[in-house]
């Protein structure tokens, strides 16, 4: 008889979205109760499919949580389970080790939260022996491995290791319990249900090793579909991997070529058509879109003088479609206008002073910097994210905020202008 069981990691139970909730508060709490109901989708499809157990490889809270209404929602979640007779493994990853709620809560007796000495629980499924070992680690850094503190694999037995760990390290995620992909191959275990970095990953070799990534995104760079992994291990030691949707709203990015277009109509009907196409491909419910502007058109003084409007406009398009929301709007137009000295535009002219001149200059750059930094010491740490994860995208997003700076200024000058003539 098969053992079969569904791995997921990274759920973030009502994880805060306050950068998100400084744009738009309704879809923050749509994307802050999603990861809710991903999980009771995670248990859904449990009971459904009859598995045999639950694997949570770390992060099923988002830090140093204190509601009890999370407490109450992950322990009526784990009763579910419970009753329809399916075990919950779980370890405590970099998020949990600074939880309350990991310390306090009261679980069914089916939920085994592996401490912080490795374990290994070892249980018959039919002909098949099963070996689940797992360790968690209780305080929120973990600089080396923990490969080595992993009990050897049992003779027989089908071997699967519960890790909480960044791999060889992952750009966005800070470096936790780092391990060499090659050392969990040779290591003897048959599935090592992996955790932490929020991209699904299936590093193949001798073993089926699984980063299942998060089950629900959070924002615009946790993009794409999420899913969990439900695994079939055979009569034959065969291991058999699928991949189920969970997530509720899908984050993408909707890029929008607008080169030729002068009318804004007809800018508004392009916006739409993508996003109708866009949402056709999502199998979520609910589309996030990130819209991106490009291409040389007239209206590029327009849309960026007119921000509003066009966002305006571009949420009544996403709303008629349904169960589309529009994250933001990204503007990398131009105007395509030269400067020569035939046209002589004061205001192109302008532009092109500031682009070569004024904002190239070291002593502007580093009071822009220096703004930028001193706005950052004053926002919750949540909500920097905007900036880049190192000094590399922070210079990244100087240059960014520098040239979009320059191209706000004369699209508001060009539109004083032409207002005028």
């Amino acid at each position: 008889m098969a053992f079969r069981f569904v791995h997921t990691a990274d759920i973030h139970l009502d994880s805060p979205l306050r950068s998100l909730s400084l744009r738009d508060p309704d879809l923050a709490a749509l994307i802050g109760n999603a990861t809710r109901q991903a999980f009771v989708g995670i248990v859904d499809l449990c009971i459904e499919e009859a598995v045999d157990a639950l694997i949570i490889a770390g992060d099923l809270y988002d830090g140093d949580q204190t509601s009890m209404k999370t407490a109450r929602f992950l322990a009526s979640q784990m009763e579910r389970l419970h009753q329809a007779g399916i075990d919950v493994f779980t370890i405590r990853g970099n998020h949990d080790a600074l939880s309350r709620i990991t310390q306090e809560l009261i679980l069914p007796p089916s939920v085994k939260v592996f401490g912080g000495r490795a374990e290994t629980v070892l249980f018959a499924k039919g002909g098949l022996d099963i070996a689940i070992h797992g360790l968690s680690f209780s305080k929120p850094q973990a600089p080396e491995s923990l490969l080595p503190k992993y009990k050897p694999p049992v003779p027989q037995a089908i071997n699967i290791g519960i890790m909480h760990t960044s791999l060889a390290g992952a750009p966005g995620h800070d470096a936790y319990a780092p391990c060499n992909v090659a050392d969990l191959h040779a290591s003897g275990f048959d599935y090592w249900a992996l955790g932490h970095i929020h991209a699904r990953t299936n590093h193949k070799g001798s073993a089926t090793v699984i980063m299942p990534g998060m089950p629900q995104g959070r924002d615009i760079n946790e993009a794409g579909e999420k899913t969990a992994t439900l695994v079939t291990v055979g009569d034959d030691r065969s291991v058999t991997v699928e991949e189920r949707l969970t997530g509720i709203a899908q984050f993408g990015r909707v890029s929008v070529d607008l080169s030729g277009i002068s009318e804004w109509r007809d800018a508004i009907g392009a916006i739409e058509t993508k996003l109708n196409s866009e949402r056709e491909r999502t199998r979520s419910d609910h589309l996030v879109a990130r819209i991106s502007l490009s291409g040389s058109t007239p209206l590029s003084w327009r849309l960026r003088r007119d921000g509003d409007l066009l966002q305006a406009e571009a949420e009544q398009r996403a709303e008629s479609i349904g169960r589309t929301w529009i994250e933001k709007i990204e503007l990398a137009v131009s105007s395509g206008e030269a400067v020569t000295s035939a046209n002589a535009d004061p205001v192109a002219e302008l532009g092109e002073l500031m682009r070569g001149d004024i904002i190239t200059r070291q002593g502007f750059r580093e009071d822009v910097r220096q703004l930028v930094k001193d706005l950052l010491d004053d926002i919750p740490q949540e909500s920097r994210g905007f900036a880049g994860s190192d000094e590399t995208q922070f210079e990244a997003f100087v240059n960014t905020l520098l040239g979009e700076s320059v191209e706000d200024i004369t699209a508001r000058l060009k539109a004083t202008d032409r207002e005028q003539s």
